[in-house]
């Protein structure tokens, strides 16, 4: 059962999206009322920026990331990394850079992902913020990405987001350094391999998440995710690792204050 009193952050969400234009304040009210204190709006293309800055000014406690998303290489242009790098430069509310990565679920251009991925991990690098990394299907190569830059002494801190792999390929996240985010996924029930690595996971290395309007959590599967769901997974993590909900609420806010330097 859930703590009213635990205060939780719901760490990626989507809410600029247009399935929440009819009725976004009371989808604010309810994630107030369910005890989300803070939340991370993530950025799949420049052209978002200014709707997510808009609402980052209506919700105080909106943080947000600024990136292109790895289906999205189509909008990279000429200048995208200058428009990201100003971006993030000219409003402290921007903690992340993303959501980037890989995806060779959906596409196989892993040549033209790269192509847009390196250089945003080196913004994020030189900027010192961490990255948010959307990662399908794609582990052994996103691996080899972070194992090069860390080689090199210049790869970013961040969290693997959505998370929906193995244990072995979590630990070799785990072993980079990265934070892993689990969303609504973790309450499916066929959903093993992700119970697993929520068992196994350090209390000092998850985040809590909704991907909102994407992956909503039994009991609402199917329908549009909102933010204040995120408390049905944080209710099955705790769950899974026989722990209070209080507890698990705990450790993904502390995790997700360190991480992103949310308020």
């Amino acid at each position: 059962m859930s703590d009213n009193k635990s205060s939780i952050i719901d760490s990626h969400c989507h809410i600029a999206f247009s399935n929440f234009e009819g009725d976004r304040d009371e989808v604010s009210e309810r994630w107030r009322n369910t005890g989300v204190k803070a939340l991370l709006h993530a950025c799949v293309e420049p052209s978002e920026i200014p709707a997510i800055r808009s609402l980052a000014d209506q919700f105080q406690e909106m943080r947000y990331s600024v990136g292109v998303h790895p289906l999205d290489v189509t909008n990279w242009k000429e200048d995208t990394l200058k428009v990201l790098k100003n971006a993030a430069i000219d409003d402290s509310r921007v903690v992340a850079i993303g959501e980037l990565g890989l995806d060779l679920f959906k596409a196989t251009n892993l040549n033209d992902q790269l192509a847009i991925l390196i250089p945003q991990l080196s913004l994020a690098y030189q900027l010192n913020l961490p990255v948010i990394v959307h990662c399908r299907d794609a582990a052994k190569e996103m691996i080899k990405v972070f194992s090069q830059l860390t080689e090199d002494g210049c790869c970013p801190r961040g969290v693997m987001h959505c998370w929906s792999g193995n244990v072995q390929d979590m630990k070799k996240f785990l072993d980079l350094d990265f934070f892993i985010s689990f969303s609504g996924n973790v309450t499916f029930k066929k959903a093993i391999d992700i119970h697993e690595c929520a068992k196994e996971v350090p209390s000092d290395r998850f985040l809590v998440e909704t991907d909102s309007p994407f992956l909503a959590p039994v009991p609402h599967r199917g329908k549009r995710n909102e933010p204040s769901y995120v408390k049905f997974v944080v209710e099955k993590i705790a769950e899974l690792r026989c722990e209070s909900f209080s507890e698990v609420a705990l450790n993904s806010t502390q995790n997700a204050r360190k991480l992103f330097g949310l308020p």
